[in-house]
């Protein structure tokens, strides 16, 4: 066995968590919206034909914040087309996913959605094939109470009180070539600011995020950020990152290191920011909005053979997650939050079985994947401040990061006036070996009279366990041994290619 150490202090703080840290995020896209959220036929099908079964486990998950409507399908959305009598509204082609977009789900049935799921909402505009002006109609029929044109059609389409979004993304991917109207950094961050501008003459309040680049490794990575910040900076409060990770060519050990290449990723767009935030002279600083996010096998993906027409909602990457998905989920959230000095927003990407953490059958039941349980565990107990980790741990070679460590790990506290769970200490903690067990040390010298109230663990002897329709309980968080706090240190085992959930109170 493996042995690591770990140091903990109440006085090493990060940041506090942001709620915002927990999101997720709702495309029209395959059957995220269709047989996902929305399925009027289902026999779990609500008065406005939500799937309860679809909601209970949103609220398990404990998502905060949704990203809405896209995604690459935001490039073509026309938001008139998405309110007033369904029957009325029109049917158009979707060029981002190749498909049939029917307009019976839109605005006014995902704010309903959203206030029964209990979320908050980040509403995206159009910047590819529309702009200044689209963008401040869909604000004012959002948000403006009533008296205009377009407040009064929010009213009489049936909701009398504004949908309050206070959070605006600045179009979706605009550096990448698959975008509809795709811009080069120059147009985008000209239309962006003069987007962002108009947008705070109707609520000077709003949090906006510009687009930054759709992964780390596009060509213009790093030269897309500085050139759009420096066009933005006085009008944006957010930049957005977006990431996917996948087991490539059988590298298990490269995989399960994957949220050492999200650090450097947040760490170098955090440079850049701070870089254009000197040249400017200026006081505020930027944050990040990673605002997608997940495990995708991309390289199994098929793009839509135009021979197959213009489905609706078809199957699409409705990726199974295993054992080692949902380790490295649990990494990446665990990097999110060591940076939430400066990630203040993040999606997971996407809701419900579009590489989702739910997923569910047309007629059918609605299932937890395996990823689901690392999030719901991180977004009930990870509150409060996060502290930095001071942990002493073997490492290893990968082929694609180099030499990473084998333990990785985060602690959150809740402070004592915070409530019924004042004082609670959660420790998140990985273990990547894939075949040795870590005996971890944890010194709570700093937290006297701590003991520790439970440890969980997602392991499992087959590693591409999954959870399907048949076996929907598979793979889940089990109990796991602790003993006592001696001398001011707890041990605990981690098992191999393992998410470990540990958590402690003040005894009495």
């Amino acid at each position: 066995m493996l042995s690591a150490t770990l140091a903990v202090d109440p006085a090493f703080r990060v940041a506090d968590v942001s709620h915002r840290l927990f999101g997720s995020f709702v495309e029209h896209m395959g059957r995220c919206v269709y047989t996902g959220i929305f399925e009027p036929d289902h026999p779990q099908a609500d008065e406005d034909g939500l799937r309860r079964d679809v909601l209970a486990l949103v609220r398990e998950l404990g998502v905060t914040t949704i990203r809405y409507p896209g995604g690459n399908f935001v490039s073509g959305f026309r938001w008139e087309d998405s309110v007033g009598p369904a029957a009325d509204r029109p049917t158009r082609l979707d060029l981002a996913w190749h498909s049939t977009e029917t307009n019976a789900f839109g605005l006014h049935e995902f704010a309903r959605w959203a206030d029964k799921a209990g979320v908050e909402t980040m509403m995206a505009v159009n910047l590819g094939t529309r702009g200044v002006k689209e963008a401040v109609d869909l604000l004012e029929y959002c948000n403006h109470p009533r008296g205009t044109a377009l407040s009064d059609r929010r009213v009489a389409n049936g909701a009398k009180d504004p949908f309050g979004i206070r959070m605006w993304c600045l179009g979706n991917e605009m550096d990448g070539p698959w975008q509809t109207g795709h811009k080069t950094a120059e147009e985008y961050g000209r239309l962006a600011a003069e987007t962002a501008r108009a947008m705070r003459m109707v609520d000077p309040g709003l949090e906006l995020v510009a687009c930054g680049s759709s992964s780390s490794a596009m060509p213009t990575f790093g030269s897309w950020e500085a050139t759009v910040l420096e066009h933005v900076y006085d009008q944006v409060d957010y930049i957005s990152c977006h990431a996917y990770y996948e087991e490539l060519d059988g590298d298990l050990a490269s995989f399960l290191a994957s949220p050492a290449d999200m650090d450097h990723f947040i760490e170098a767009v955090v440079a850049t920011a701070d870089h254009v935030r000197a040249k400017r002279r200026a006081t505020k600083r930027i944050n990040l909005s990673f605002d997608e996010w997940n495990v995708w096998y991309l390289s199994r993906y098929r793009t839509q053979d135009p021979g197959d027409g213009w489905p609706v909602a078809p199957r699409v990457i409705e990726d199974q997650y295993n054992v080692a998905d949902a380790i490295v989920v649990g990494g990446l959230l665990i990097s999110l939050l060591r940076h939430s000095d400066r990630v203040t927003a993040a999606c997971l990407a996407q809701l419900v079985n579009v590489i989702a953490p739910i997923r569910s059958e047309p007629g059918g039941p609605a299932w937890r994947q395996t990823i689901f349980h690392p999030f719901a565990q991180a977004a009930r107990y990870a509150r409060g401040t996060v502290l930095r980790t001071e942990a002493s741990t073997p490492t290893y070679e990968t082929a694609r990061y180099g030499e990473v460590p084998v333990i990785d790990t985060v602690a959150t506290h809740i402070t004592d006036s915070d409530g019924p769970d004042g004082g609670e200490l959660t420790i998140l903690a990985v273990n990547r070996h894939t075949t040795d067990a870590v005996e971890l040390a944890i010194d709570l010298r700093a937290f006297p009279g701590y003991m520790p109230v439970e440890h969980t663990v997602l392991a499992d002897p087959e590693i591409r366990a999954a959870n399907t329709l048949h076996h929907p309980d598979r793979v889940r968080p089990r109990a796991a041994p602790t003993g006592p706090v001696t001398d001011g240190h707890l041990t605990v085992t981690l098992r191999p290619i393992s998410w470990n959930v540990i958590r402690l109170r003040p005894a009495g």
